[in-house]
């Protein structure tokens, strides 16, 4: 069973991740119909109400100074709100989708050194941005940051660590220092003033464990890694791995001085001392055998900076586990299956009348990959399920992924109901239409001529969804500039709804209208 919405606006819909500062859920914005992070931090025992109202505008202050860092590299707060109890506290926050930087920390193969140092200066330019107001991280980890499949690099969780520290109000039991012992600065382990140069030092056993897989210090337990970080010195890169530059050694001990001063000046300084390891623009990227595998090269953005989208062709979120046509029916419990596909629709239904289309969509795609799991992909109520999703799809304008969808739908309907049918046509139609709307006008032109020539021979010139193909042919030429091809169409389209509806029919005049101005555009 979900939560209840926060604030009566922010619905959560599966948890990703818990750990020692709360909870971590994706879900949706109610009011805008968009998909959000929410990090439900909680509180430990507030033993008084001075101490809840203090922890109070401590959570309201870091929230705003967090929301002042505008750049591309951290999510975007966008609200937060705080219980009346003072137990939970919620920020509510940009939805990223990327790969921890956990994945790519593995002894075995340590990361090529331009990559390492793609990541570090990423992280560098963003440190730069949060310590000019001054806003200090105070937990960098691998685990608080994330690598999209662009290569860019977003810092999470600014400000948490802020919000929850103990050197203000005691909120915790035991007492200790907040952040993780593995990547945390002397001064912070000892209680000290806390700066950017913490930051740094955390920068520095990052960009170590990246380029020898293996942390800075290791130590047997909790207390002796603590000890490790106060007194110890740094076993030097290039003991660990000889191929490291120089430069990258002496880097990495400068960010892992134990006195905050010896560290760079600050992030501009140490993105400057990086920048010779950065793949120019328009670098090829070495052979593939040569890189990590299953992850995101954090050079890209450098090596294609400001790059388009790329054209990687969605597929189908359904065909995921899915199953195959080939499983029987009856492999899944049918009732059970069957009140979670009516509750999803029911749901879906609500949602959408509320104009929530993403939310409605999602609601059907949770009971579509299971149904399909038991019943087969292309089994009739998996498509009708399918095709309904795919048509909220395009209700709400993400042609891009409703189209390889109706893709599929119109060659399993050919397939299971045959290439005229009632359905596989209506697919056909959908994709035209999701690909007039992305600009691929040949092929939509096409597939709506071929939709055209079923409804013709079936209804006739002058049914309803005649007169709509024709009208949408007509428009697509004309937004191609082929007038002479458009004017074919849309004239006797316009005599025959004069006829079916009447001159004063809505759908006449407009096609009247840009008769009209064809007409007297060529006379000029």
């Amino acid at each position: 069973m979900r939560p209840e919405p926060i604030a009566d606006r922010y619905e959560l819909v599966e948890q990703i991740s818990s750990g020692g500062m709360g909870q971590v859920w994706r879900g949706y914005d109610g009011v805008l119909d968009r998909e959000i992070a929410v990090k439900l931090i909680r509180t430990d025992v507030i033993s008084s109400a001075e101490e809840a109202e203090e922890f109070a505008k401590r959570f309201r202050r870091e929230a705003r100074i967090t929301a002042r860092i505008q750049h591309h590299g951290v999510p975007q707060v966008y609200d937060a709100v705080l219980d009346q109890s003072y137990d939970r506290v919620y920020l509510v926050m940009e939805y990223v989708r990327g790969t921890s930087l956990r994945a790519y920390i593995k002894p075995a193969q340590p990361l090529p050194v331009s990559w390492a140092a793609a990541v570090a200066a990423q992280i560098c330019t963003v440190l730069s941005h949060a310590h000019a107001i001054p806003v200090v991280h105070r937990d960098l980890k691998p685990d608080n940051v994330l690598v999209t499949d662009a290569g860019a690099v977003k810092v999470l969780d600014f400000g948490i660590a802020a919000i929850l520290r103990t050197d203000i109000t005691r909120l915790t039991a035991t007492g200790q220092a907040l952040g993780t012992h593995r990547y945390m600065p002397p001064e912070q382990i000892q209680g000290a003033q806390i700066t950017p140069q913490s930051d740094l030092y955390a920068l520095g056993c990052l960009l170590h464990e990246l380029l020898v897989g293996m942390p800075l210090f290791q130590g047997g337990n909790e207390f002796e890694l603590m000890k490790q970080h106060v007194y110890d010195a740094p076993m030097p890169l290039r003991k660990l791995r000889p191929d490291v530059p120089e430069s990258v050694e002496q880097l990495v001990l400068e960010l892992a001085a134990k006195s905050a001063e010896q560290r760079p000046r600050d992030a501009y300084d140490v993105y400057e001392r990086l920048l010779p390891y950065l793949p120019p623009p328009g670098a090829a990227s070495p052979p593939a055998e040569q890189l990590p595998a299953g992850i995101p090269d954090p050079t890209l953005l450098y090596r294609r900076p400001n790059s388009p989208r790329p054209r990687t062709a969605l597929s189908p979120r359904v065909a995921h586990g899915a199953g195959t046509p080939s499983q029987a029916p009856d492999a899944v419990p049918a009732t059970a299956l069957g009140h979670a596909i009516n509750d999803a629709v029911a749901h879906s239904n609500d949602l959408l009348a509320d104009e929530r289309y993403a939310q409605a969509a999602e609601a059907l795609q949770h009971v579509i990959e299971p149904a399909a799991a038991a019943l087969g992909l292309e089994n009739p109520r998996v498509l009708q399920l399918r095709q309904r999703r795919a048509a909220i799809l395009v209700i709400g304008g993400d042609f891009r992924e409703a189209l390889p969808e109706f893709d599929s739908l119109a060659a399993a309907f050919a397939r299971t109901e045959g290439p005229n049918s009632d359905d596989a046509m209506a697919c056909l139609r959908q994709a035209a239409h999701c690909r007039a709307g992305l600009g691929q006008a040949t092929t939509a032109l096409r597939q709506f001529r071929q939709v055209l020539a079923h409804v013709r021979a079936v209804e006739g010139d002058a049914s309803t969804t005649a007169l709509e193909l024709r009208r949408d042919i007509g428009m697509l030429l004309l937004g191609e500039r082929n007038v002479d091809q458009a004017n074919e169409v849309l004239l006797p389209l316009y005599e025959d709804l004069c006829l079916v509806y009447g001159p004063d029919h809505e759908e006449s005049r407009e096609i009247g209208d840009i008769l009209t101005r064809l007409k007297l555009a060529g006379k000029g």
